[in-house]
Protein backbone atom coordinates (compact mmCIF):
# COMPACT_ATOMS: atom_id res chain seq x y z
CA UNK A 1 0.00 0.00 0.00
CA UNK A 2 1.35 3.42 -0.98
CA UNK A 3 0.96 6.27 1.48
CA UNK A 4 0.13 9.56 -0.14
CA UNK A 5 2.54 12.47 0.55
CA UNK A 6 -0.14 14.54 2.28
CA UNK A 7 -0.90 11.61 4.61
CA UNK A 8 2.78 11.25 5.52
CA UNK A 9 2.99 14.97 6.20
CA UNK A 10 -0.12 14.82 8.37
CA UNK A 11 1.28 11.92 10.38
CA UNK A 12 4.61 13.68 10.89
CA UNK A 13 2.83 16.85 11.96
CA UNK A 14 0.68 14.95 14.46
CA UNK A 15 3.73 13.21 15.87
CA UNK A 16 5.51 16.53 16.29
CA UNK A 17 2.53 18.02 18.07
CA UNK A 18 2.26 14.99 20.31
CA UNK A 19 5.89 15.34 21.36
CA UNK A 20 5.30 19.02 22.15
CA UNK A 21 2.32 18.20 24.38
CA UNK A 22 4.37 15.61 26.25
CA UNK A 23 7.31 17.96 26.83
CA UNK A 24 5.48 21.25 27.38
CA UNK A 25 4.76 22.67 30.79
CA UNK A 26 1.92 24.86 32.08
CA UNK A 27 3.67 28.03 30.92
CA UNK A 28 3.94 26.68 27.37
CA UNK A 29 0.23 25.85 27.33
CA UNK A 30 -0.69 29.35 28.51
CA UNK A 31 1.49 30.95 25.87
CA UNK A 32 0.11 28.73 23.11
CA UNK A 33 -3.47 29.56 24.09
CA UNK A 34 -2.76 33.29 24.12
CA UNK A 35 -1.20 33.09 20.66
CA UNK A 36 -4.07 30.97 19.32
CA UNK A 37 -6.64 33.45 20.62
CA UNK A 38 -5.06 36.17 18.49
CA UNK A 39 -5.98 34.26 15.32
CA UNK A 40 -9.71 34.50 16.04
CA UNK A 41 -11.68 36.50 13.47
CA UNK A 42 -12.71 40.08 14.26
CA UNK A 43 -11.48 40.13 17.87
CA UNK A 44 -8.14 38.36 17.34
CA UNK A 45 -6.15 41.54 16.70
CA UNK A 46 -7.37 43.02 19.99
CA UNK A 47 -6.23 39.92 21.85
CA UNK A 48 -2.69 40.03 20.46
CA UNK A 49 -1.25 41.93 23.47
CA UNK A 50 -2.23 38.97 25.67
CA UNK A 51 0.60 36.94 24.17
CA UNK A 52 3.22 39.48 25.17
CA UNK A 53 1.62 39.89 28.59
CA UNK A 54 1.63 36.12 29.11
CA UNK A 55 5.27 35.82 28.07
CA UNK A 56 6.28 38.68 30.34
CA UNK A 57 4.27 37.23 33.22
CA UNK A 58 5.80 33.78 32.86
CA UNK A 59 9.46 34.59 32.21
CA UNK A 60 9.80 38.23 33.15
CA UNK A 61 8.59 38.06 36.73
CA UNK A 62 12.12 37.27 37.92
CA UNK A 63 13.40 40.59 36.63
CA UNK A 64 10.61 43.06 37.47
CA UNK A 65 11.76 43.69 41.08
CA UNK A 66 15.36 44.03 39.90
CA UNK A 67 14.38 46.47 37.17
CA UNK A 68 12.68 48.91 39.53
CA UNK A 69 15.19 48.61 42.37
CA UNK A 70 18.30 48.84 40.19
CA UNK A 71 16.94 51.53 37.86
CA UNK A 72 15.36 53.86 40.37
CA UNK A 73 18.25 53.72 42.83
CA UNK A 74 21.81 53.74 41.47
CA UNK A 75 23.70 50.60 42.41
CA UNK A 76 27.33 50.35 43.46
CA UNK A 77 29.80 48.49 41.26
CA UNK A 78 31.10 45.29 42.81
CA UNK A 79 34.50 46.84 43.48
CA UNK A 80 33.14 50.04 45.09
CA UNK A 81 32.54 50.25 48.84
CA UNK A 82 28.84 50.19 49.73
CA UNK A 83 29.06 53.30 51.91
CA UNK A 84 30.16 55.58 49.05
CA UNK A 85 27.27 57.50 47.51
CA UNK A 86 26.85 57.92 43.77
CA UNK A 87 28.92 60.84 42.53
CA UNK A 88 27.36 62.54 39.45
CA UNK A 89 30.87 63.59 38.40
CA UNK A 90 31.69 59.92 37.92
CA UNK A 91 29.28 59.80 35.01
CA UNK A 92 30.91 62.68 33.15
CA UNK A 93 34.36 61.31 33.96
CA UNK A 94 33.44 57.96 32.38
CA UNK A 95 31.97 59.71 29.34
CA UNK A 96 34.95 62.01 28.82
CA UNK A 97 37.36 59.08 29.07
CA UNK A 98 35.37 57.16 26.46
CA UNK A 99 35.14 60.04 23.98
CA UNK A 100 38.68 61.35 24.38
CA UNK A 101 39.91 59.40 21.35
CA UNK A 102 36.94 60.44 19.21
CA UNK A 103 36.41 64.14 19.83
CA UNK A 104 38.87 67.03 19.71
CA UNK A 105 39.62 68.42 23.16
CA UNK A 106 37.84 71.69 22.31
CA UNK A 107 34.58 69.81 21.67
CA UNK A 108 34.76 68.25 25.13
CA UNK A 109 34.97 71.62 26.86
CA UNK A 110 31.25 71.97 27.54
CA UNK A 111 28.88 72.50 30.44
CA UNK A 112 27.45 69.07 31.22
CA UNK A 113 23.75 68.92 32.20
CA UNK A 114 23.10 69.14 35.92
CA UNK A 115 21.75 65.95 37.53
CA UNK A 116 17.98 65.95 38.03
CA UNK A 117 16.07 64.33 40.86
CA UNK A 118 12.94 63.60 38.84
CA UNK A 119 12.75 60.60 36.53
CA UNK A 120 13.20 61.42 32.82
CA UNK A 121 9.94 59.65 32.01
CA UNK A 122 8.08 62.34 33.99
CA UNK A 123 9.29 64.95 31.48
CA UNK A 124 7.45 63.20 28.65
CA UNK A 125 5.31 66.20 27.70
CA UNK A 126 8.31 68.50 27.58
CA UNK A 127 10.26 66.10 25.37
CA UNK A 128 7.34 65.53 23.01
CA UNK A 129 7.52 69.15 21.88
CA UNK A 130 10.07 67.89 19.35
CA UNK A 131 7.62 65.32 17.96
CA UNK A 132 6.85 66.48 14.41
CA UNK A 133 4.69 63.68 12.97
CA UNK A 134 3.26 60.55 14.58
CA UNK A 135 2.39 57.15 13.11
CA UNK A 136 4.03 57.44 9.70
CA UNK A 137 3.90 54.14 7.80
CA UNK A 138 7.21 52.64 6.78
CA UNK A 139 5.72 49.35 5.54
CA UNK A 140 2.48 47.62 4.66
CA UNK A 141 1.84 45.90 8.03
CA UNK A 142 -0.29 47.85 10.55
CA UNK A 143 2.52 47.58 13.12
CA UNK A 144 5.11 49.17 10.83
CA UNK A 145 4.79 52.74 12.09
CA UNK A 146 7.30 55.39 13.09
CA UNK A 147 7.29 58.82 14.68
CA UNK A 148 9.30 61.71 13.28
CA UNK A 149 11.14 63.98 15.72
CA UNK A 150 12.81 67.12 14.42
CA UNK A 151 13.29 70.82 15.16
CA UNK A 152 10.59 73.20 14.02
CA UNK A 153 13.03 74.93 11.71
CA UNK A 154 15.61 72.84 9.87
CA UNK A 155 18.85 74.22 8.41
CA UNK A 156 19.17 74.67 4.66
CA UNK A 157 21.28 71.53 4.37
CA UNK A 158 19.55 68.15 4.95
CA UNK A 159 19.73 67.09 8.60
CA UNK A 160 21.51 63.93 9.79
CA UNK A 161 19.15 61.12 10.74
CA UNK A 162 19.00 58.80 13.76
CA UNK A 163 16.67 55.80 13.90
CA UNK A 164 15.72 54.80 17.45
CA UNK A 165 14.71 51.20 18.22
CA UNK A 166 12.87 50.75 21.54
CA UNK A 167 13.39 47.80 23.83
CA UNK A 168 10.92 45.35 25.32
CA UNK A 169 12.50 41.88 25.54
CA UNK A 170 11.51 41.15 21.91
CA UNK A 171 7.89 40.80 23.07
CA UNK A 172 7.08 44.51 23.11
CA UNK A 173 8.07 46.83 20.28
CA UNK A 174 6.12 49.99 21.08
CA UNK A 175 7.78 53.38 20.64
CA UNK A 176 5.96 55.13 23.50
CA UNK A 177 8.09 56.71 26.26
CA UNK A 178 11.42 55.18 25.25
CA UNK A 179 14.20 57.33 23.86
CA UNK A 180 12.32 60.59 24.44
CA UNK A 181 15.15 62.38 26.24
CA UNK A 182 17.67 61.35 23.57
CA UNK A 183 15.50 62.23 20.57
CA UNK A 184 14.46 65.54 22.11
CA UNK A 185 18.12 66.43 22.66
CA UNK A 186 19.15 65.44 19.12
CA UNK A 187 16.22 67.34 17.61
CA UNK A 188 17.45 70.45 19.42
CA UNK A 189 20.85 69.78 17.85
CA UNK A 190 19.28 69.82 14.38
CA UNK A 191 18.76 66.09 13.82
CA UNK A 192 15.78 64.22 12.39
CA UNK A 193 14.94 61.19 14.56
CA UNK A 194 12.70 58.26 13.65
CA UNK A 195 11.29 56.17 16.49
CA UNK A 196 10.05 52.83 15.13
CA UNK A 197 7.52 50.18 16.08
CA UNK A 198 8.31 46.60 15.07
CA UNK A 199 6.54 43.24 15.21
CA UNK A 200 7.30 41.08 18.23
CA UNK A 201 7.03 37.60 19.69
CA UNK A 202 5.18 35.44 20.51
CA UNK A 203 2.87 36.23 17.58
CA UNK A 204 5.75 37.01 15.24
CA UNK A 205 8.77 34.80 15.70
CA UNK A 206 12.33 35.84 15.03
CA UNK A 207 13.62 37.16 12.59
CA UNK A 208 10.56 39.34 12.01
CA UNK A 209 11.93 41.87 14.52
CA UNK A 210 15.12 42.57 12.58
CA UNK A 211 13.26 42.42 9.25
CA UNK A 212 11.08 45.30 10.40
CA UNK A 213 14.08 47.29 11.62
CA UNK A 214 15.78 46.77 8.26
CA UNK A 215 12.59 47.83 6.51
CA UNK A 216 12.62 51.06 8.53
CA UNK A 217 16.25 51.71 7.56
CA UNK A 218 15.46 51.11 3.90
CA UNK A 219 12.46 53.43 4.17
CA UNK A 220 14.63 56.15 5.73
CA UNK A 221 17.25 55.84 3.01
CA UNK A 222 14.53 56.33 0.39
CA UNK A 223 12.08 58.73 2.05
CA UNK A 224 13.48 60.69 4.99
CA UNK A 225 14.17 63.73 2.81
CA UNK A 226 10.40 64.34 2.94
CA UNK A 227 10.98 65.45 6.54
CA UNK A 228 14.22 67.35 5.95
CA UNK A 229 16.52 64.43 6.70
CA UNK A 230 19.70 63.46 4.88
CA UNK A 231 19.19 60.05 3.33
CA UNK A 232 22.97 59.81 2.94
CA UNK A 233 23.62 59.81 6.69
CA UNK A 234 21.53 57.45 8.81
CA UNK A 235 22.62 56.33 12.27
CA UNK A 236 20.78 53.85 14.50
CA UNK A 237 20.44 53.55 18.27
CA UNK A 238 18.46 51.38 20.65
CA UNK A 239 17.98 50.36 24.26
CA UNK A 240 17.96 46.79 25.66
CA UNK A 241 16.38 44.56 22.97
CA UNK A 242 16.49 47.63 20.75
CA UNK A 243 20.23 47.87 21.43
CA UNK A 244 20.58 44.31 20.20
CA UNK A 245 18.54 45.05 17.07
CA UNK A 246 20.45 48.27 16.36
CA UNK A 247 23.82 46.51 16.70
CA UNK A 248 22.71 43.59 14.53
CA UNK A 249 21.33 45.91 11.87
CA UNK A 250 24.59 47.86 11.83
CA UNK A 251 26.67 44.72 11.42
CA UNK A 252 24.59 43.06 8.69
CA UNK A 253 24.10 45.65 5.93
CA UNK A 254 22.04 44.50 2.97
CA UNK A 255 21.71 40.92 4.27
CA UNK A 256 19.02 39.35 2.01
CA UNK A 257 17.68 37.09 4.79
CA UNK A 258 16.93 40.13 6.96
CA UNK A 259 15.27 42.39 4.40
CA UNK A 260 12.76 40.17 2.67
CA UNK A 261 10.10 42.91 2.49
CA UNK A 262 12.27 45.47 0.72
CA UNK A 263 12.73 45.98 -3.02
CA UNK A 264 15.87 44.62 -4.60
CA UNK A 265 18.79 46.97 -4.20
CA UNK A 266 17.38 48.74 -1.12
CA UNK A 267 20.11 50.20 1.10
CA UNK A 268 19.96 49.05 4.74
CA UNK A 269 23.44 50.14 5.79
CA UNK A 270 23.91 52.60 8.64
CA UNK A 271 26.64 55.14 9.29
CA UNK A 272 26.92 54.74 13.07
CA UNK A 273 25.48 52.60 15.88
CA UNK A 274 24.68 53.41 19.49
CA UNK A 275 23.88 50.42 21.71
CA UNK A 276 22.43 51.26 25.14
CA UNK A 277 22.33 48.41 27.72
CA UNK A 278 21.87 45.93 24.89
CA UNK A 279 22.11 42.13 24.71
CA UNK A 280 24.78 41.16 22.21
CA UNK A 281 25.12 37.38 22.55
CA UNK A 282 22.31 34.87 21.90
CA UNK A 283 24.50 31.77 22.10
CA UNK A 284 26.36 31.88 25.42
CA UNK A 285 24.91 29.67 28.19
CA UNK A 286 27.93 29.90 30.49
CA UNK A 287 26.04 31.36 33.48
CA UNK A 288 22.61 30.64 35.00
CA UNK A 289 21.38 34.06 33.86
CA UNK A 290 22.47 33.45 30.27
CA UNK A 291 21.04 29.94 30.30
CA UNK A 292 17.63 31.29 31.39
CA UNK A 293 17.84 33.88 28.64
CA UNK A 294 18.48 31.26 25.93
CA UNK A 295 15.57 29.23 27.32
CA UNK A 296 13.38 32.35 26.95
CA UNK A 297 14.50 32.75 23.34
CA UNK A 298 13.77 29.10 22.58
CA UNK A 299 10.28 29.18 24.07
CA UNK A 300 9.05 32.64 23.17
CA UNK A 301 11.13 34.54 20.59
CA UNK A 302 12.73 32.04 18.22
CA UNK A 303 10.52 29.04 19.06
CA UNK A 304 13.30 26.68 18.07
CA UNK A 305 15.93 24.86 20.09
CA UNK A 306 19.47 26.14 19.91
CA UNK A 307 20.82 22.57 19.81
CA UNK A 308 18.87 21.88 16.61
CA UNK A 309 19.18 25.30 14.98
CA UNK A 310 22.44 26.85 16.21
CA UNK A 311 22.80 28.87 13.02
CA UNK A 312 19.70 30.95 13.85
CA UNK A 313 21.02 31.96 17.26
CA UNK A 314 24.49 32.63 15.90
CA UNK A 315 23.26 34.83 13.08
CA UNK A 316 21.13 36.77 15.59
CA UNK A 317 24.16 37.44 17.83
CA UNK A 318 25.87 40.79 17.11
CA UNK A 319 29.05 39.54 18.76
CA UNK A 320 29.25 36.78 16.14
CA UNK A 321 28.68 39.18 13.24
CA UNK A 322 31.54 41.60 13.92
CA UNK A 323 33.70 42.30 10.85
CA UNK A 324 36.43 44.76 9.82
CA UNK A 325 34.04 47.05 7.93
CA UNK A 326 31.66 47.56 10.86
CA UNK A 327 30.40 51.15 11.25
CA UNK A 328 31.50 53.34 14.19
CA UNK A 329 30.05 52.11 17.49
CA UNK A 330 29.23 53.73 20.80
CA UNK A 331 28.30 51.18 23.47
CA UNK A 332 26.78 52.36 26.77
CA UNK A 333 26.09 50.10 29.74
CA UNK A 334 25.64 50.44 33.48
CA UNK A 335 27.90 48.55 35.86
CA UNK A 336 24.88 47.93 38.12
CA UNK A 337 22.69 46.36 35.43
CA UNK A 338 21.09 43.21 36.86
CA UNK A 339 18.90 42.48 33.80
CA UNK A 340 21.71 42.32 31.24
CA UNK A 341 24.98 42.11 33.20
CA UNK A 342 27.71 44.48 32.11
CA UNK A 343 29.95 41.57 31.09
CA UNK A 344 27.87 41.33 27.89
CA UNK A 345 28.87 44.84 26.84
CA UNK A 346 32.51 44.36 27.81
CA UNK A 347 32.83 41.19 25.73
CA UNK A 348 31.13 42.80 22.76
CA UNK A 349 33.34 45.89 22.87
CA UNK A 350 36.46 43.75 23.19
CA UNK A 351 35.42 41.81 20.10
CA UNK A 352 34.65 45.01 18.16
CA UNK A 353 37.96 46.63 19.04
CA UNK A 354 39.84 43.52 18.00
CA UNK A 355 38.25 43.31 14.54
CA UNK A 356 36.64 46.58 13.39
CA UNK A 357 38.59 49.26 11.55
CA UNK A 358 36.12 51.93 12.70
CA UNK A 359 36.08 53.80 15.99
CA UNK A 360 34.64 51.93 18.99
CA UNK A 361 33.78 53.93 22.11
CA UNK A 362 32.57 52.39 25.35
CA UNK A 363 30.93 54.21 28.26
CA UNK A 364 30.48 52.16 31.42
CA UNK A 365 28.33 54.14 33.81
CA UNK A 366 29.31 53.50 37.45
CA UNK A 367 26.38 51.96 39.31
CA UNK A 368 23.75 52.58 36.60
CA UNK A 369 21.02 49.98 36.22
CA UNK A 370 18.87 48.74 33.37
CA UNK A 371 16.50 51.36 31.99
CA UNK A 372 18.37 54.24 33.64
CA UNK A 373 17.29 56.58 30.82
CA UNK A 374 13.67 56.20 31.97
CA UNK A 375 14.13 56.43 35.72
CA UNK A 376 17.48 58.03 36.55
CA UNK A 377 17.60 61.79 36.04
CA UNK A 378 21.11 62.02 37.45
CA UNK A 379 22.59 60.32 34.38
CA UNK A 380 20.20 60.61 31.44
CA UNK A 381 20.99 64.21 30.46
CA UNK A 382 24.72 63.58 30.38
CA UNK A 383 24.31 60.37 28.40
CA UNK A 384 22.07 62.08 25.81
CA UNK A 385 24.69 64.83 25.50
CA UNK A 386 27.45 62.24 25.05
CA UNK A 387 25.52 60.45 22.31
CA UNK A 388 24.98 63.77 20.56
CA UNK A 389 28.68 64.61 20.75
CA UNK A 390 29.63 61.20 19.36
CA UNK A 391 27.12 61.22 16.49
CA UNK A 392 27.85 64.81 15.55
CA UNK A 393 31.57 64.00 15.33
CA UNK A 394 30.95 60.92 13.17
CA UNK A 395 28.72 63.05 10.93
CA UNK A 396 31.40 65.76 10.65
CA UNK A 397 34.04 63.15 9.81
CA UNK A 398 31.81 61.65 7.13
CA UNK A 399 31.05 65.08 5.64
CA UNK A 400 34.76 65.96 5.49
CA UNK A 401 35.56 62.65 3.84
CA UNK A 402 32.90 63.19 1.18
CA UNK A 403 34.17 66.72 0.59
CA UNK A 404 37.70 65.39 0.03
CA UNK A 405 36.36 62.79 -2.40
CA UNK A 406 34.60 65.51 -4.37
CA UNK A 407 37.78 67.64 -4.49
Amino acid sequence: MTVRPDTRYSAASLAKRARWFLRAGPSDYLLAMSVASASLPIIGKRLEPLGAATAMGIWGYRHVPDFFSHSARPQKPADQPANIKHDPAATTTAIEAALRDVLPATNMDIQWPAPERSAPVLKMRQHRRSLHRASVRYGDHPSQLLDVWRPKELPVEPAPVMIFVPGGAWIHGGRQLQGYALMSHLAQQGWVCLSVNYRVAPHHRWPQHIIDVKTAIGWARANVDRFGGDRNFVAIAGCSAGGHLAALAGLTPDDPEMQVDLPEGADTSVDAVVGIYGRYDWEDRSTPERDRFVDFLERVVVKRKIDRHPEIFRKASPIAQVHPDAPPFLVIHGSGDSIIPVAQARSFVERLRGVSRSVVSYVELPGAGHGFDLTDGSRTGSVATAIGLFLNQIHRNRSLLKAKEVI
